[in-house]
């Protein structure tokens, strides 16, 4: 049995949370949940709190299926949170840190900005095994707002996700955890008869997404996130995806290339 920190981008109190944790529990972890009090979407390695007189502010919450394990809203980002625990804040240091299940897809190059890809980025600096774990529940916007831009699906539709379907992978996943390592996981949102398995990827060139420029002034720009079009290279982690398979990629937090020399 581990000590495990449960974390995530999109908050205390989403679904993908709370079924990450139940996953841990019933692989027989200890468990204890620190996540951000409010959504924390794109921070990457960000930190930050919001402090009262100089103190972070932390509320003591209770999820449901998870009596007995403590759980804490934090004012802060995933991988201050982090940081905080490896300090001893949230009791005796984690020695892995599972970081979702979160809610859209963490995908190609563009996880570097990721807040749950962040969180456990932090973990394998301190030489933690971590796993980010993402549900893909993208969908397109409708014409009226620009016909290829993308959203992710809001709260108030969650429970319609397959969270339970990507709590299995999480369960394959877990023993093959590393040291300094992070472990992406990305499942489709699909029940899980219809995912056609598990494929080791490469991280595609970017992610599913991309800013584009929708409007300037002399005092201003308009910002639009917008699909990327096009086929994915095969064998990254978007193609799969597109295919129907989840998807995992082993990536080191920090590196150090030891041939390069400067002329």
């Amino acid at each position: 049995m581990s000590r495990v920190l449960i974390t995530n981008d999109d908050g205390i109190a989403a679904p993908g949370l709370r079924h990450l944790a139940i996953e841990a529990v019933a692989a027989g972890h200890e468990v204890v949940i620190a996540a951000p009090a409010a959504e924390a979407s794109g921070m990457g390695t960000a930190l930050s709190a919001y402090t009262d007189d100089d103190r972070v502010v932390v509320e003591r919450h209770q999820l449901d299926g998870l009596d007995g394990v403590t759980s804490y809203g934090v004012a802060a980002t995933p991988s201050y949170i982090v940081i905080m625990a490896m300090a001893g804040a949230f009791g005796p240091e984690p020695e892995i840190v599972l970081s979702g299940i979160n809610r859209g897809a963490n995908a190609g190059r563009a996880v570097l900005h990721s807040g749950t890809v962040g969180a456990a980025f932090a973990a394998a600096t301190y030489g933690l095994p971590a796993l980010a774990a993402s549900l893909d529940v993208l969908s397109p916007l409708d014409a009226s707002t620009g016909g290829n831009r993308l959203q992710v699906l809001n709260a108030m539709a969650d429970a319609s996700h397959n969270w339970a379907a990507a709590a299995a992978y999480i369960r394959s996943v877990l023993p093959g955890l590393r040291d300094g390592w992070v472990v992406n996981l990305n499942v489709p949102d699909l029940p899980a008869e219809k995912i056609l398995g598990l494929r080791k990827a490469k991280l595609a060139e970017f992610g599913q997404v991309q800013m584009a420029v929708a409007e300037t002034g002399d005092d201003f720009v308009r910002v639009a996130v917008e699909e990327r079009g096009g086929r994915e290279e095969e064998g990254t982690d978007l193609a799969w995806l597109a295919d129907g398979y989840a998807t995992y990629t082993a990536v080191k937090a920090v590196g150090v290339d030891e041939e390069f020399t400067l002329p």
